[in-house]
Formats: structure tokens, sequence, C-alpha cells
């Protein structure tokens, strides 16, 4: 199984949005993680208080964003997009068509990039 972290600053913030996008909380601990799972995708949401988001080495501060994202059918998004909304996701970019189909670029509340793509 693929497995997915995805850095948050609210868990429960966080959570009503991956919802829309039809993960399941499967398991949760306290405020600040929680394991998802989605058509065999386990995602981990992890906020300030979780182990992985402690410096690393050289410093560097673990933090949500960025253009690493998971990717789900367009159809998630164009069934789901009132919902989506409603819990904080936003459009970032697009629809953008290619020779590959289209795809479609949102970010929930932290801006870690969701794409959808057909």
């Amino acid at each position: 199984m693929a497995i997915v972290r995805v850095f948050v600053t609210d868990l429960e913030c966080a959570l009503p949005l991956y919802g829309a996008l039809g993960f399941d909380v499967q398991e949760q601990w306290g405020p600040a993680f929680a394991m998802l799972q989605r058509e065999g995708l386990e995602l981990w949401l992890s906020g300030p208080g979780t182990s992985a988001a402690q410096p690393w080495a050289d410093g560097t501060q673990p933090k949500p964003g960025g253009f690493t994202r998971i990717v789900l059918p367009l159809s998630v998004w164009t069934e789901n997009q009132a919902a989506i909304e409603a819990a904080g996701g936003r459009i970032c970019n697009g629809p953008i068509s290619g020779p590959g189909g289209t795809q479609l670029i949102a970010c929930d509340r932290d801006g870690n990039s969701i794409e959808f793509f057909d």
C-alpha cells in the first residue's frame, strides 16, 4: 500500500476537506495526527505536534505546502465541488487541457496541492 504524508497546521480544520475528497479516517491520535484511506491510498495528516514535524538535522522545519501532491480522478472534484469548497478547498490552477488529459489543481487550507486529472 502507498502512504503519503501531508503536513497541516490544524488537523481538525483539515479533516472535513479530506473527507469531502473521499478519504475515511482509519485512526486519529489526538489533535496532531490522523491516518486516512481512500481506494488503497493511505494518507497521513501530520500536525505541528507530530514527530515528523520536528526540525531536520540541518534545521529545516517540515511544513505544509509545496508541489508534491496526491492525484485523484477529476470526477471527484466535479461530483464533490461544493463540499470541497465548503471545507476550505480552493482552485489554484486550471482546468488545463494537454496531450495527456485535463488537470485541475486545488489546494487545502495549508497550501497542499491536490491534483484532479482525467
